[in-house]
């Protein structure tokens, strides 16, 4: 599987990434999380590499607006509900992924 890179168009830390794989001629995927949300099968690969809790951006206005401080939820069905909740970028290779500004983690993808 090719490497991709789930973002939003506006998300500077998603353009970090885009910046890094470019500049080491690493070929991926850009999915535009704005036209096409990521599927349950995807989300759910991603919350098995990284942690279910790591997914949500608890920094995001989406965060505050559905009041989720207060509240418990599974972070993996309200992502599904609101796309903007997730943290970006998402860096998935197969199984294994990362999410967030994270170099340190985007160059294992590197091997």
């Amino acid at each position: 599987m090719a490497l991709q890179i789930f973002a939003f168009p506006k998300c500077k830390a998603s353009a970090r990434a885009q910046r890094f794989f470019k500049e080491r001629r690493m070929d991926f995927q850009l999915i535009d999380l704005s036209r096409k949300a990521m599927s349950r099968g995807e989300l759910e690969t991603v919350a098995r590499a990284v942690g279910a809790d790591k997914l949500i951006d608890a920094s995001s206005p989406a965060y505050e607006a559905r009041g989720l401080a207060w509240m418990d939820y599974d972070p993996v069905e309200e992502v599904l509900r609101d796309m903007k909740l997730l943290q970006t970028p998402v860096v998935r290779d197969g199984n294994r992924a990362c999410v967030g500004d994270d170099p340190a983690s985007w160059k294992t993808f590197l091997s």
